[in-house]
């Protein structure tokens, strides 16, 4: 990705570097661009990012978030803001920063043309400090909503669960349907559509099966037939159904996964 020439001077309103050159970093970069924002430059794991401050109007900082703290330490004070974009993380981590902010994109960004377009497609963005950041998310189209410091380690925990728990849920999916010969894209509609009827009636509204029905024997026989390593996760997230139902779940049938 080629980068403006570094300015000097005030930096340009509407301007913005990057520090973190991954998906996160290029899908934020190609985005905001499309945007009508100006891209300084984008700095990888080798560039200094000292004087980042200097010549652009906001500083992006898409590094892990171990890495956060220490990467804005090394960012020499200057009059551009300084957000990260993590998720758990408060605002205060960005010291010694005066203006400061964080914009958390609720979206996963699997690579820098996917994740451009889901920032663009009227994304959710948890937004702390400085206006710009809200600035910066009505460029995008997308929505703002403030997530005070307390919280964010629990927003952030339900964007995990929504997004990797998921993920991990769909690659037990596939393991069981290539156990049984059927074609997992069969498995993809159900998901699909499920999660359709979520967006439409909600958690409770939308779940249906034995645990909402309270069919333990049905469990049970899904248990035997398990394999003994996947029958831990199945009967956790058959507990999560049944609390959903409003059902208690039979202790004895925590015994089938020992």
């Amino acid at each position: 990705m080629t980068a403006t020439p570094a300015v000097t001077g005030a930096p340009p309103a509407r301007s913005f570097s990057v520090i973190g050159n991954g998906r996160a970093g290029a899908s934020f970069a190609v985005a905001l661009r499309a945007a009508g924002w100006t891209l300084v430059h984008v700095f990888g794991r080798d560039d200094d990012p000292t004087h980042a401050a200097a010549d652009a109007s906001v500083v992006l900082l898409t590094v892990p978030d171990g890495a956060i703290a220490t990467v804005a330490q090394r960012i020499k004070p200057g009059p551009a803001l300084v957000a990260h974009v993590a998720g758990s993380l408060p605002i205060d981590v960005l010291a010694p920063h005066r203006r400061i902010a964080s914009l958390h994109p609720l979206m996963s960004l699997p690579d820098p043309i996917r994740g451009a377009a889901r920032l663009l497609d009227r994304c959710t963005f948890a937004v702390a400090g400085d206006p710009i950041a809200r600035s910066m998310v009505a460029d995008l189209g997308g929505r703002a909503v403030e997530v005070a410091d307390e919280d964010r380690p629990l927003y952030h925990a339900a964007a995990c669960v929504a997004a990797n728990h998921l993920v991990g849920l769909c690659g037990q999916v596939q393991r069981l349907a290539a156990l049984v010969g059927v074609p997992v894209d069969a498995y993809w509609k159900l998901m699909t559509t499920t999660l359709d009827n979520v967006v439409d009636v909600g958690p409770s509204g939308a779940l249906t099966g034995p645990a909402a029905r309270g069919d333990w024997t049905t469990i049970q026989r899904h248990l035997a037939h398990l394999p003994a390593s996947e029958r831990a996760s199945y009967l956790t997230m058959v507990e999560q159904a049944a609390v959903l139902a409003g059902r208690e779940l039979p202790a004895d049938l925590w015994a089938s996964t020992r």
